[in-house]
């Protein structure tokens, strides 16, 4: 018996591929966070909850660096940069509703995994299927190795040491940055992404976690808004010129001298 669903595109396997790989390193990155969160103080079930329910790693890398530095008195600030650093979910929320499908039960179900990474796979697409597979692939193989790797973590951060050592938020950043890559081809795709970096990096001394992110997506916003940089559109044939008081008639080809009549 034939089964009826259509054989993948070449750009759908693409998103698979990129899904599984942002997936993996992604995912490991969770190891990290299980051992500073015990470290910090938390139990092992705590440092999962935080995983499992919060599921997004800025937040919950800021939530235990506040409570590592101030304990408990300090949740009312830990929840606070965890929340700011949340936000910008809201507006990768936005952006995926029309591609995660259009039942309820789909959209309900999506919230919990859009993330930067699953809202970058998606959009380094352009087949909704292919953006629909990317989010998906991503979204669900990052929370499963996220928690798998929390455990992981937490039940072996004193075996581990200091897990920062291993570099793996550099794994994520690198998988990350491969997405980026290709869609900067552009001269205004360019500047915003280094605007958006300086800018990010000259605020992240002085402000709390999250706000630094926030006023950096305001210069993409910003550029998009006035099209700085932008691709000048192409000139129009029919463009109103001070020596042509007639835009609308077709140009007139130049012709040569009239044909001599035949004397015979």
């Amino acid at each position: 018996m034939s089964s009826s669903r259509a054989p993948l595109t070449a750009e759908e396997r693409s998103a698979w591929r990129d899904g599984i790989a942002v997936s993996v390193a992604t995912g490991a990155y969770g190891v990290s966070f299980g051992a500073l969160a015990v470290l910090a103080g938390l139990d092992v079930w705590q440092a999962c909850a935080l995983s499992l329910l919060m599921f997004t790693g800025g937040s919950q890398f800021a939530f235990i660096g506040v409570i590592a530095s101030g304990g408990l008195a300090a949740a009312p600030s830990a929840i606070a940069s965890a929340v700011l650093l949340g936000l910008r979910n809201v507006a990768y929320a936005v952006r995926m509703n029309p591609i995660v499908g259009l039942s309820w039960w789909r959209r309900i179900a999506a919230a919990q995994f859009t993330i930067d990474e699953s809202t970058a796979v998606a959009l380094a697409h352009t087949e909704p299927r292919a953006r629909r597979i990317g989010f998906w692939v991503t979204g669900l193989g990052i929370y499963l190795g996220w928690n798998l790797a929390t455990l992981g973590g937490a039940l072996l951060g004193d075996v581990l040491g200091d897990v920062r050592a291993y570099g793996l938020d550099a794994a994520a950043a690198a998988a990350f940055l491969a997405l980026l890559w290709p869609r900067l081809r552009s001269r205004q795709a360019i500047a915003v992404g280094v605007a958006a970096a300086v800018v990010a990096a000259a605020l992240t001394p002085w402000l709390m976690p999250g706000l630094p992110v926030m006023i950096a997506a305001l210069v993409a916003i910003a550029v998009g808004w006035f099209d700085w940089l932008g691709a000048r559109k192409p000139t129009d044939l029919h463009t109103l010129s001070p020596k042509d008081p007639h835009p609308t008639q077709e140009p007139r080809i130049a012709q040569g001298p009239p044909a001599e009549e035949d004397p015979r």
